[in-house]
This record gives C-alpha cells, sequence and structure tokens, in this order.
C-alpha cells in the first residue's frame, strides 16, 4: 500500500500505483518544460508557484480517470498538462483579486513582483496551456474553452453577488460549480476521453467530477471554520478576516433570516464588523465552530460527496474505482 497524492490517497493496486506515479511524475517534467521561456524572468515567475508545490489533485484525476481505457495513451499526460497549468493560471489572477501575500507557503507573485507581472504571467500559463491543448485535437479546445468559460462566469458572480430575490446559497453552489467543478470535471473527462474509455464511462467520470470539485471546495470552506492549523496547515479563519462569505457564513445568515433569534442576528453583525481586529476575529470563530450552521455546512458537503459516490456506481469494479471512491471519502473526513 503506498499513499499518492492529495489527502493521502491510498493505492493498494500496485500496477495502479506505478501507473499513477508514473503518469504523476511525467506530468511534473511536462510542467517544468511547457512553462520555460526564452526570457529567464518569465520562466522565474511562471514556474514561482509550481515549483512551490500543490497536491497536483486535477493531474491525479486524469490518471485515475485513463485507467478505464489505456493509460499509457498519448494524450493523457498532455492533457493533465493542460489542466494544471490552467488551475495554475487562475491562482496567478486570484492572488491579484484577493490582494494575498502568500500562496503555497511562499510570496505570492503579486506581492513579488506586482500586480501587472502576476497578471500577465497568468496570461502567459494559459496561452501555454492552449498550444499544449491544441495538439490534442479540436474537440479537446471545444471542451476547456467550455469550462473555461464556466470558470470565468462563476469567478465574475462571486464578484457581482447574488441577483436580487435570488437565493445566496444556491448562488453560492452555482459559483462553486464554475470556479472548481468545471475544472474538476474536466480532469476527469480529459483522462477518460483521451485514454479511449466508452463514451458513457467519460459522461459518468465528467459528473463525478463536477460534484467531487464543489465537494472539496465546500469541504475547504469547512475547515477554515472548524479546524487548527495543526491540522489544516492553514491559518484558521482566514476567509473570515477577509469578508469572505462561504457556505457556513451564508448557512448562519440564511437561518438568522429565517427565524430571528438574537444571538444569530448578533452574531451576524459581529461578521459584518472589522474582523482584522484578533479580538473580533476570535470570537467570531469561536462562536461559530459551535454553531448550527457550520454543522448543516458540513451536511451540504457531505450530500456533494455522496453525489460523486453514486455517479461511480456504473463503472465496473477496479482499482481505479475504488481509489475514486477512497478520494470521496477523504473529503468527507476533511469536512469532519
Amino acid at each position: 500500500m503506498t499513499v499518492v497524492g492529495p489527502f493521502g490517497l491510498s493505492v493498494r493496486d500496485q500496477a495502479l500505483e506505478a501507473d499513477v506515479q508514473a503518469g504523476l511524475t511525467a506530468v511534473e517534467e511536462g510542467l517544468l518544460e511547457v512553462t520555460k521561456s526564452e526570457v529567464p524572468f518569465i520562466t522565474e515567475a511562471a514556474q514561482h508557484l509550481l515549483r512551490a508545490g500543490g497536491k497536483r489533485f486535477r493531474p491525479l484525476l486524469v490518471m485515475l480517470a485513463a485507467q478505464f481505457g489505456d493509460p499509457y495513451a498519448p494524450g493523457v499526460v498532455p492533457s493533465a498538462v493542460v489542466v494544471e497549468l490552467t488551475h495554475l493560471a487562475t491562482l496567478y489572477h486570484d492572488d491579484v483579486m484577493d490582494e494575498a501575500d502568500a500562496r503555497r507557503g511562499v510570496p505570492s507573485a503579486n506581492s513579488r513582483w506586482g500586480n501587472s507581472v502576476a497578471v500577465l504571467t497568468g496570461d502567459f500559463l494559459f496561452a501555454r496551456a492552449s498550444h499544449t491543448l491544441a495538439d490534442l485535437g479540436p474537440e479537446a479546445v471545444r471542451i476547456q474553452a467550455e469550462a473555461f468559460e464556466r470558470l470565468v462566469t462563476g469567478q465574475i458572480l462571486e464578484t457581482a453577488g447574488p441577483r436580487d430575490g435570488r437565493d445566496p446559497v444556491e448562488h453560492y453552489l452555482d459559483v462553486l460549480s464554475g470556479k472548481t467543478g468545471s475544472l474538476v470535471a474536466v480532469a476527469c473527462r480529459f483522462g477518460a476521453m483521451m485514454s479511449g474509455a466508452d463514451e458513457t464511462v467519460v459522461d459518468v467520470l465528467t459528473q463525478y467530477g463536477e460534484r467531487l470539485g464543489v465537494a472539496f471546495q465546500l469541504a475547504d470552506d469547512v475547515l477554515d471554520i472548524a479546524s487548527d492549523s495543526r491540522e489544516s496547515g492553514k491559518t484558521p479563519g482566514t476567509d473570515l478576516r477577509e469578508g469572505i462569505a462561504t457556505l457556513p457564513v451564508l448557512r448562519l445568515r440564511e437561518r438568522a433570516e429565517r427565524l430571528g433569534l438574537a444571538e444569530d442576528i448578533a452574531l451576524c453583525e459581529l461578521l459584518d464588523s472589522d474582523l482584522t481586529d484578533d479580538a473580533r476575529h476570535a470570537e467570531a470563530l469561536s462562536l461559530l465552530r459551535v454553531h448550527p450552521a457550520l454543522e448543516q455546512a458540513r451536511r451540504d458537503t457531505v450530500r456533494y460527496a455522496e453525489e460523486a459516490r453514486a455517479a461511480l456506481v456504473p463503472l465496473p469494479e477496479c482499482g481505479a474505482k475504488a481509489a475514486l471512491v477512497e478520494l470521496v471519502d477523504a473529503v468527507v473526513h476533511r469536512a469532519g
């Protein structure tokens, strides 16, 4: 039994383990190669987050999905490179929009070189992803373009907020489907498609990826409130401090509006105050950790995870399916 990928995924099938490890190694080499430029500074900036590490969650899904066809097919590794490059590019842009100081334990590109360099580096990575994608055929280009449109639409919807009369929770889940679910779905789709898997298998894995991607982000929302830094490796309450309304906060506000309880309203008012103040931030975090809204957010996470698990039912029993199920279990475990 070997641990690979994010969350300490255990692979018990030796042949599968070898395929996944070899695939991820090839993806890493491909990422380093495709981010090189004749201009040394561009190479440094483009490889900044790449060399800082990361879970490589999406390439792992490509490799597992490819097991339902020919995992050695020539398009598998390049498609994983495309998906991870796209993800990396969005991180450069996200950090500019969020004015983030750090990412993956290193200074963010925008804090190190300024917003202009960070945005242009993200654009460079998108360009290199498109160049690789062009060799995979027009269908792959269309799929990636549609996913990228959904990703950007999700980001815009998040910025704009819900329209009048729209349920904020439904709006938020739509945002996550676009921002996170779309690219995770493409990772599964590319892996299956490039391996020559049957079209019904491609569809099943695409649905799985969409739901797993949303569950993964919802688990992060729960962890931001519930975990301590020793468990998650992140500073608890980061989203709270930055005024980002994640699912536990949205569930709290929904409950406050529905029931009108004084303690819920008071907590909402605290969350709307300046949480850069350490004492207020600590109080808000403490109250949210024992609030029913956090448990509701956990249930929402589990629901999406279970939908991902259910999507896998039509697939034949094999090591890759077991690993995909274990990824669902890992997401649920992260959410507590």
